[in-house]
């Protein structure tokens, strides 16, 4: 995701080291910057976007849609909750308004040397479990070890540069790496969640389980109901609670989720206040579906918050194992059947801005013509990507959102005969007379069906036969980490410094391990070495150009029907919360608003008056 700051760059303290690892070359920090300075020296307080003056207290409730089976969510198996990890601890915790800059938290330093070869967490010697017992070196390495052999085979690669780790000591643990060529490791490393070695000992990590983990951070799970709701509550006696980067976080003493299994029914529910905020990633229903009269009198609010963060790849991916997507100007002509401009219109009340790259929005996405930089990159692999990476800027499709697009199809039409299709009464087949067909996976209860139908009609046009198939969150889960689709829609993440994940979304290894991130089943050499250039780039200027030269490959491979993107947060939230005037380049951030006892206390009025 992102790549580290040389540590003399870094500017800060280096006393303290512990005799054993002390060297002419390490440093001791309270935190890592990718690049450059960290924002917050050694003596700071709290975060510019936290409140340290926060009052604690009330109840806030979320809503999720699907449902849940597990709290094991390292692993690949189950449907987790996707909220227990608020209950775990990490080594380190982000910085939300820096790209990418980690700050201790079990530990309170971090040892390293000049060529990130090593690095060593000295863990706080207050750290604490749940149960009281402390958090020592062993359950570090335990529990890395644990993730790497039995957890999801994301991680296999994530941690794939780690070559060693040891215990040096009751609270320190040393991670030593293969190379010192990917230099965001240690960073890698700081995400790490620390598990208690003792309550695993009698439990098999590898099994989902709907037993709540014994963790270590602000929050733990307090009561439960499998595919209905979890609550939250707020550890009184948090061990971290005055730590400065946990001031003014984590403010709410209840934090509920109830899960939905339709999200109309959902939306229903906060309208009535069966939940408190909501974060909208529907256009339609933004502009059209939160009136009521908890709207117009002023009961609850919308508000689009600005985000800066860089924007991944949402789109139909396709997936290339998979017979008839095989062909790269196949790919490239389904691309011409979707009418963005069309949909923007009249589904998105035009909200959205279509997406033409892995990166968009950030200084690392490609435009133009490769540069100096890129070339030096890419002429040693061009015979293994397409032409068109070097002669020209790749751009989506475009139509004039009238509806008529047969401009579009004409080229797609053209590009499907070259490729050996042909349309025989109305079917397009292959030479040995077999139909163009294929599903698109949708997650029932999701909310792209109404975006793939007129979609489906274009393609019908081209004699392609296609349907959506819809299948429950277990389902749907279990066919993506199975490569068990045709087509889907999936969002390739992305960052303001990319790095290891690359490898999972990309690398040629990836495309058959179950549960990978390769859902479009990518094999090229070139790529794979494009995605190791990124990795190992020494400096931000590198990782820009060499980030460039990934996007172009990518873009030209015709991996995915791309989608869309918006630089504001939706959210609609009931008048009783309040948050800090600064908010993160990250946008909507949860865990710094708290309840205002003031409007909380007015807002029950207002609607009891109402009633």
């Amino acid at each position: 995701m992102r790549l580290l700051a040389l540590i003399s760059a870094i500017g800060i303290a280096t006393a303290g080291l512990a005799p054993s690892m002390a060297t002419a070359q390490a440093t001791r920090a309270h935190g890592i910057a990718m690049h450059g300075d960290l924002k917050y020296g050694p003596e700071f307080r709290h975060f510019d976007y936290a409140n340290p003056d926060a009052p604690k207290g009330g109840e806030v409730r979320f809503h999720a849609v699907g449902t849940f089976d597990s709290f094991n969510g390292w692993i690949l198996g189950g449907v987790p909750a996707g909220v227990a990890s608020a209950t775990i601890d990490t080594l380190m915790t982000s910085s939300a308004d820096e790209p990418f800059s980690k700050y201790c938290l079990v530990c309170e330093s971090v040892e390293l040397p000049a060529d990130r070869g090593w690095i060593v967490f000295h863990l706080r010697p207050e750290a604490r479990f749940h149960d009281g017992s402390p958090i020592t070196a062993e359950d570090v390495a335990w529990t890395f070890e644990t993730i790497r052999t039995k957890g999801h085979p994301f991680f296999r690669s994530y941690y794939g540069g780690v070559r060693t780790v040891e215990v040096v000591g009751p609270r320190a643990v040393r991670f030593t790496f293969a190379d010192s060529t990917n230099r965001e490791l240690p960073l890698i490393v700081g995400e790490l969640p620390v598990f208690s070695k003792a309550w695993w000992a009698t439990r098999d990590f590898s099994r989902p389980s709907l037993e709540p983990q014994l963790g270590s951070g602000p929050l733990r799970v307090d009561a439960f109901e499998a595919g209905r709701f979890v609550t939250l509550r707020r550890v009184p006696d948090y061990w971290g609670r005055d730590l400065p980067v946990r001031r003014g976080h984590n403010n709410f003493d209840a934090m509920r989720y109830d899960w939905y299994r339709d999200p109309t029914v959902a939306l229903e529910a906060f309208k009535a206040g069966e939940y408190d905020i909501r974060q909208e990633n529907q256009a339609l229903a933004w502009a059209t579906r939160y009136e009521g009269p908890g709207l117009e009198r002023g009961l609850y609010r919308k508000e689009e918050i600005a985000e800066e963060r860089t924007n991944g790849m949402q789109g139909f991916v396709m997936n290339t194992r998979r017979e008839q997507f095989r062909d790269a100007r196949v790919r490239e002509a389904l691309a011409h059947a979707f009418d963005f401009e069309w949909s923007n219109r009249q589904l998105f009340f035009g909200a959205y801005a279509r997406t033409r790259s892995y990166f968009d929005n950030s200084e690392l996405s490609a435009r133009g013509l490769p540069d100096a930089g890129e070339l030096a990159l890419l002429e040693p692999l061009r015979a293994q990507l397409p032409p068109r990476v070097f002669t020209e800027e790749y751009q989506p499709p475009r139509t004039d959102g009238s509806g008529n697009l047969r401009d579009n199809l004409r080229v797609a039409t053209r590009l499907l005969r070259e490729a050996g299709w042909q349309v025989k009464d109305g079917v397009l087949v292959d030479p040995q007379g077999k139909p163009f067909r294929f599903d698109i996976l949708l997650n029932q209860g999701g909310l792209f069906e109404r975006i793939a139908l007129p979609y489906l009609e274009n393609l019908k046009r081209l004699g392609i036969q296609a349907q959506t198939r819809l299948v429950d969150t277990a389902q749907y889960q279990r066919r993506l980490e199975e490569f068990d689709f045709d087509m889907t829609v999936t969002v390739f993440g992305a960052s303001d410094s990319p790095g290891n994940e690359q490898r999972n979304y990309w690398n040629s290894a990836k495309a058959d391990v179950v549960g990978s991130g390769n859902l479009a089943g990518l094999r090229n050499e070139a790529i794979d070495r494009l995605v190791e250039a990124l990795i190992s780039a020494p400096d931000r200027a590198a990782l820009v150009t060499r980030t460039r030269a990934l996007d172009r490959a990518l873009q030209w491979s015709f991996l995915v029907v791309p989608h869309w993107h918006t630089r504001v947060d939706r959210v609609a939230y009931w008048d009783r919360f309040a948050r800090p005037a600064v908010t993160p380049r990250v946008g909507y951030l949860s865990s710094v608003w708290w309840v205002d006892p003031q409007r909380d206390a007015a807002l029950r009025d207002r609607r009891a008056q109402g009633r």
